[in-house]
């Protein structure tokens, strides 16, 4: 009787060593047994998320609040909240739109990511049909919707990371092989890219070939094959560039570009950014103090939006936005392996596929604004003034909150 009780007792001990962590990543709430203290949603993500909004509310307001005088607007002379309206609008849209999308599984994302980006295809070729696609300063992007104009490019960095990952989930036990893998995708992006050129739209065929080719290599696509298409890829970009006497000027007046002639032609925006920036030294000139944007640093409230926030708010609040974005891409990422750890691949390759597109696009923007990149037309992604980008980033990471929603659902023993 001593020895079976002495089993007992073991096996219980045993038991309770093995379910140790199990209890300490399910815990239970002592006053309310039946539910578990894990967050239903990842809170810390969207607070980051909001962070963000309304610091770039904040900023596009200070950095367009001259723009009611400028020549650029003379016949549509907007108030001097014209900007921050519209702007709160967008934010409005792309919170309620990712209320939506949120409460769908992504079980039905996947289901539906080829006929999306079909969608969206047609929508880029709308673009360039005369009388549907809408130009500004020299280049044809948008569709008028008559409430906000929509980017078609936008869209497509979110379409490209959905059928990427869906392609990828289907392709798996193909992904040494060249022919039955890489190519084909390479294919789609190239006719994706061919028709942003078209636009032309290099910034965002450069964004959507980096989330593209990024999913497929984490979806495991053979590593050298990859690194060798990848270097196709850079010499296709160099060409790109070399071979477009616009672009190449703007590429050589960025290597040195307070020279006379550069500064006062194809480097003028990114002299006055680096003004900006000198400007701000660490703590800043103080919010709405800015003098770049006093119609001497184009398109402040856009594409160069961090070199106001630099010179405002200083190297402190430079910092503290770099940080913001590196937060969210790791936080993508840890959401995405979690998520293949929980066998759910296709969810894992969209939540890391935003972090990938994301991180590349806030790269690129925060490089270009700090002369570290040759100017390009790219936004920073929730922040900068923009409908479609607001829009398509809100979606974003209502997918990514998606994709957290429903691993905690299943760690808890439920079902999506």
């Amino acid at each position: 009787m001593l020895s079976g009780l002495l089993d007992s007792l073991h096996l219980r001990r045993d038991r309770k060593d093995a379910d140790a962590p199990t209890r300490a990543r399910y815990a239970v709430d002592p006053l309310r047994p039946t539910r578990s203290t894990m967050m239903a949603w990842d809170k810390p993500l969207f607070l980051v998320c909001m962070a963000l909004l309304l610091l770039g509310l904040v900023m596009i307001f200070s950095a367009s609040i001259a723009l009611s005088e400028s020549p650029k607007f003379k016949g549509v002379k907007p108030t001097a909240t014209f900007f921050l309206a519209r702007q709160a609008l967008f934010i409005v849209i792309g919170f309620a739109t990712a209320a939506v999308a949120f409460r769908v599984p992504l079980a039905k994302w996947q289901r539906w990511s080829p006929l999306l980006f079909i969608g969206t295809i047609v929508l880029l070729i709308a673009v360039l049909v005369p009388g549907l696609g809408h130009g500004v300063n020299g280049a044809k992007r948008w569709i008028s919707l008559y409430a906000m104009n929509l980017q078609p490019s936008e869209l497509m960095k979110l379409m490209v990371v959905l059928y990427a990952a869906d392609y990828t989930v289907r392709k798996q036990a193909l992904m040494h092989r060249l022919a039955k893998s890489f190519l084909p995708m390479a294919a789609v992006v190239l006719l994706v890219g061919a028709l942003l050129q078209l636009e032309p739209d290099l910034g965002a065929f450069m964004v959507i070939a980096a989330i593209a080719f990024g999913i497929l290599f984490l979806g495991g696509v053979n590593a050298r094959m990859f690194a060798g298409l990848s270097v196709v890829m850079a010499v296709g970009f160099v060409l790109l560039v070399m071979l477009n006497p616009w672009r190449r000027a703007r590429f050589f007046a960025y290597l040195d570009p307070f020279e006379e002639d550069n500064a006062a032609g194809k480097a003028y925006q990114l002299t006055h950014s680096l003004i900006a920036f000198g400007r701000g030294e660490w703590f800043g000139v103080g919010l709405g103090g800015s003098v770049e944007k006093l119609h001497y640093l184009p398109e402040a409230h856009t594409d160069f939006l961090l070199a106001v926030i630099g010179e405002e708010l200083g190297l402190v609040g430079v910092t503290i936005v770099i940080a913001l974005f590196f937060w969210l891409v790791q936080r993508s990422f840890e959401i995405g392996r979690q998520a293949i750890a929980l066998e759910r691949t296709y969810a894992g390759l969209v939540a890391k596929g935003v972090g990938i597109w994301i991180g590349v696009q806030a790269f690129i923007n925060m490089g270009v604004n700090l002369g570290l990149l040759p100017t390009k037309g790219l936004t920073l992604p929730l922040m900068s003034y923009g409908g479609s980008g607001i829009l398509v980033n809100c979606l974003a990471f209502a997918l990514v909150l998606r994709v957290d929603y429903e691993n905690r659902i299943l760690m808890r023993g439920g079902r999506v």
